[in-house]
């Protein structure tokens, strides 16, 4: 298992890239693995994890990526659903795998894992991936799919914080944000009252201007269930504009 891990890791997709890392680096491997019989073939390495539970691996393989999570003092977890490609298979009737990930980006490392049927079960598949993970003092970002009450308060529940896409799947809380920053009322608030920062970038022909305002909600009239929504103490919008640039390198 440990040659597994640390192949897999490395970018072994197969059984047979898993041997052909152990042979590759058996000298390095046998400063703290006994192997008296050499690298394990293919076969064995097939064998072996065939007859593992697959749940209880996950729990352990967790259980060891926690432990380095509290270790590296991961600030900021994304949460984010994908779809693998090529993961579905037309003549056996199987749908793609559909994934609900947690990451750290800067640490590069996929903290945890849930298969999910399809994209609409996420709102099920979060919560139990954020039982899973150890989050205490983080901060948890999730697309607008995981803007429910539900989980805004598990994450509190862990002593964590939340930033959480707002969309028209919470129609009547959007629709109060939108209308309130559209109005302009965040000018009428004191310049201290708020944060504000703009941003601009360019790259691949494209010029990327960023616009950012935070605001307490406690400076907003009362919110649609406010107080449903465990924690929340901040409303944030950001404006985004894109426009075309061309140029010719000196």
């Amino acid at each position: 298992m440990y040659i597994a891990i640390l192949a897999v890791l490395s970018g072994a997709e197969g059984w047979v890239a898993i041997e052909t890392y152990g042979k590759a680096k058996y000298e390095w491997l046998k400063e703290f693995l006994e192997l008296p019989n050499g690298i394990p073939s293919h076969d064995t390495f097939s064998r072996v994890f065939a007859r593992i539970n697959p749940e209880e691996f996950q729990n352990g393989f967790l259980s060891w990526v926690n432990s380095i999570t509290q270790k590296l003092g991961v600030e900021v977890i994304a949460i984010d659903g994908k779809t693998l490609k090529q993961s579905y298979d037309r003549s056996q009737g199987q749908k793609a795998l559909h994934i609900v990930s947690a990451w750290s980006s800067s640490h590069q490392l996929v903290l945890g894992q849930k298969k999910v049927q399809n994209k609409s079960n996420e709102i099920t598949a979060i919560p139990a991936l954020i039982e899973m993970l150890e989050i205490e003092g983080s901060i948890i970002t999730i697309d607008a799919m995981g803007c429910q009450k539900a989980i805004t308060s598990l994450i509190i529940k862990k002593k964590a914080d939340y930033l959480i896409g707002l969309k028209a799947n919470q129609k009547c809380l959007y629709e109060e944000v939108k209308d309130w920053f559209e109005s302009g009322n965040y000018q009428d608030l004191n310049p201290r009252e708020y944060s504000y920062d703009k941003q601009v970038e360019s790259g691949h022909h494209r010029i990327d201007k960023r616009e950012v305002w935070v605001v307490p909600v406690s400076k907003l009239p009362c919110l649609h269930n406010q107080s449903l929504w465990t924690g929340l103490k901040t409303i944030v919008m950001v404006k985004s504009d894109a426009a075309r640039s061309w140029g010719f390198p000196p």
